[in-house]
């Protein structure tokens, strides 16, 4: 596992507390990994979920270090969303 991948899957956890994610989504690290995140917190994995983000590294720790807004990231074409939306929305609310 990279260390990218093992950094994310921890801060994603301290972000998201002892709560976990009413839903499930993947974060697929370009040239990485994959991260899903649900109920349990997140984890090392590639299974299926309602929605998958799509970064490279860079945008995605600038997303977790709250130097780069999710939906701006978006916007920009930085970040892909394939499926839920909604629950896209959702998980950038933690990820602020």
């Amino acid at each position: 596992m990279s260390n990218v991948i093992e950094a994310a899957v921890k801060a994603l956890n301290e972000k998201m507390g002892d709560d976990g994610f009413d839903g499930a989504a993947k974060f697929v690290i370009e040239g990485e990994g994959n991260i899903v995140v649900d109920g349990d917190g997140a984890r090392v994995g590639d299974d299926e979920t309602e929605v998958t983000l799509t970064a490279d590294a860079d945008t995605f720790e600038s997303i977790l270090s709250g130097d780069l807004d999710p939906t701006a990231a978006f916007m920009s074409g930085r970040l892909s969303v394939d499926g839920d939306m909604g629950l896209a929305m959702k998980l950038g609310s933690i990820l602020a």
